[in-house]
């Protein structure tokens, strides 16, 4: 039998319409499991037990009138810290921001409690999103339940961590460079970073998406749903379309008569580890089985362009740091101070010709993508790696390696996920991404449901330790 904390939002929505589950015992449920957990992974922030049972106690009252708030009534939840929930401060990860309350919900957290979702906490980031790690100045370090001398991942690293250990079914990340897939690919879980603007987000920036971590598409699908719909407040969202994402559902078949290019090197940043890369390319001859015709495909990257972002990245961060005072600065983590730093006596000539990656990456990524219906590829170089180290090179000076598959279509603005397709020879998940065409979010998430159904057999989930 199941346990209520590793029941899918699907299964929990049908047992609250049908009166043999209740919001307030799988709450309880799940509280239980964290705690638990959560010495082990520290994934949470904010987490608040009786305020979470206080809302799965409004959501029963609910469920018996036969009057759900929404579509998401009584499901256990969490928020990655960064996405302001009112009256919380927002720490960014580090112990250089000043902790003052957020006036209101920023749009997915708005969204979530729209439809009676239960947040039963929110999830932790390394210092200002800037880790592919669970690193922070602000909290605890965050570690992979998989194997918890490995980090999960970031910059989503509670939402990773917290989806794989079962902290319930739905979480929400942010994603700007790989911040969703990366963890979602370490962890073993599905995460779906949307075409730019499809999840209002507030502040947007260029390359900045929400989206949904949970251990299947059908989750994530009925996140979207949600997640979706329009808020003014983000001036680079979409038109709101009503979007069919119950329609996820097309079976293997879907797979049949596309063409899927298969990208196996990014063309810069670290190389692909051979037990990756070869989980890669079972994924692709079980799609070429169920029909897809598969195409190797070159590069599109190039280092310079994964240098000028980063490069640019470093200025933006080295400005913002420049213009905290002293004390709040030394707070801030050393390596992202040094990555930062590096960028002072860059020329106004040398900025611009960084940030001009921006837009080659773009455009190559396009123009690449264009001759396939969708594109596969590792998320990442390599499996999760050691929990306290910072990124998978240790290098301030080369922070970004691992980004190579995952921050081009940050840039065209593509939807891309991550699946789990295999696991290392030590236990450690794989990620798989799958890229489509821009806007066609649904189709990224058709193809990884085709792709859940073909795929090798799936490892129990990890439980935590004994006490």
């Amino acid at each position: 039998m199941t346990a209520l904390h590793d029941l899918p939002a699907h299964d929990l929505l049908a047992a609250y319409r049908q009166r043999t589950l209740s919001p307030v015992e799988v709450t309880q449920a799940v509280l239980a499991h964290i705690e638990r957990w959560e010495p082990h992974i520290r994934a949470t922030y904010l987490l608040r037990p009786e305020m979470a049972l206080a809302q799965a106690r409004e959501s029963e009252a609910r469920w018996l009138r036969g009057e759900p708030k929404g579509a998401l009534d009584g499901v256990p939840s969490t928020i990655k810290e960064n996405i302001a929930t009112e009256g919380d401060p927002t720490p960014l990860g580090t112990a250089a921001v000043e902790l003052v309350p957020a006036a209101a919900d920023a749009p997915p957290a708005a969204r979530m409690r729209d439809a009676g979702a239960v947040i039963v906490a929110k999830t932790t980031m390394p210092d200002y999103g800037m880790l592919s790690s669970g690193l922070s100045t602000f909290h605890p370090l965050s570690r992979n339940p998989w194997d918890t001398r490995k980090g999960p991942g970031g910059s989503s690293a509670g939402g990773g961590a917290a989806a794989a250990a079962g902290y319930g079914p739905l979480h929400i990340g942010t994603d700007i460079g790989g911040s969703l897939r990366l963890p979602a690919s370490w962890c073993g879980i599905f995460s779906l970073k949307p075409s730019l603007g499809r999840i209002p987000i507030d502040p947007p920036y260029t390359g900045r998406a929400a989206g949904p971590m949970t251990r299947t598409v059908a989750d994530a699908a009925l996140m979207m749903q949600v997640l979706s719909q329009p808020d003014a407040r983000d001036s680079m969202s979409l038109p709101y379309q009503d979007i069919a994402w119950s329609q996820f559902n097309k079976g293997a078949e879907r797979l049949r008569g596309l063409r899927i290019g298969l990208l196996l090197d990014a063309g810069c940043g670290l190389p692909v580890e051979p037990e990756v890369k070869a989980a890669v390319e079972r994924a692709a001859k079980l799609m070429e089985a169920a029909g897809a015709t598969i195409v190797p495909m070159a590069p599109f990257m190039t280092q310079a362009m994964l240098d000028g972002m980063d490069h640019f990245w470093r200025m933006r961060s080295h400005i913002d740091l420049q213009a905290l005072p002293a004390a709040r600065r030394d707070k801030v983590l050393p390596y992202i101070r040094t990555w930062a730093d590096s960028a002072a006596g860059m020329s106004g000539t040398e900025v611009f010709n960084a940030s001009h990656q921006f837009h080659l990456t773009r455009v190559n990524t396009v123009k690449a993508c264009s001759a396939f219906d969708y594109v596969i590829s590792p998320v990442a170089p390599m499996p999760a790696f050691q929990a306290e180290l910072p990124s998978p090179t240790n290098d301030p000076l080369r922070p970004l390696e691992h980004i190579g598959f995952t921050v081009p279509f940050n840039m065209s603005e593509q939807p891309a996920a991550s699946v789990n397709c295999g696991y290392t020879t030590s236990g450690l998940p794989i990620g798989l991404q799958i890229a489509g065409a821009r806007f066609d979010d649904l189709g990224v998430l058709q193809v990884a449901h085709a792709f859940e159904l073909i795929r090798e057999p799936q490892r129990a989930w990890p439980q935590p330790p004994a006490s």
